[in-house]
């Protein structure tokens, strides 16, 4: 019940806003979070956010260039990516029914289908 919307193929150093919308019940009281899978790569931790909205955890290559919101009364979670780098190319998929814990997220049972992000140098 998770939907990402909003990749696609961008230059070195521009931005892309993704969201992924949540029909689901428990979103307002719920950690979310982005992941991404590059090709011929397992899938890795990107942003994580607890149900709030008020905590956020990033991995290191992205800080200060993600930033992960939250919106609660849209059911939607957002990853706004600024400063893209061609290393930076996956498949990112948003990841619902965390738990946020000792400033980590911890992944739920819930993935979207993933939206591809490709960035030319």
């Amino acid at each position: 019940h998770l939907v990402e919307s909003g990749g696609g193929l961008v230059q070195a150093g521009e931005s892309l806003r993704l969201s992924c919308v949540d029909s689901g019940r428990f979103f307002s009281t719920s950690a979310m979070g982005w992941f991404r899978q590059a090709p011929g790569k397992e899938r890795y931790f990107v942003a994580g956010i607890d149900w709030t909205g008020g905590s956020t955890v990033y991995e290191y290559s992205v800080k200060g260039r993600f930033t992960i919101d939250k919106d609660n009364t849209n059911n939607t979670v957002y990853l706004q990516m600024n400063n893209l780098k061609p290393e930076d190319t996956a498949v990112y998929y948003c990841n619902g029914a965390g738990t946020y814990y000792n400033n980590n997220y911890h992944p739920g049972n819930y993935w979207g289908q993933g939206t591809q992000v490709t960035v030319s140098s």
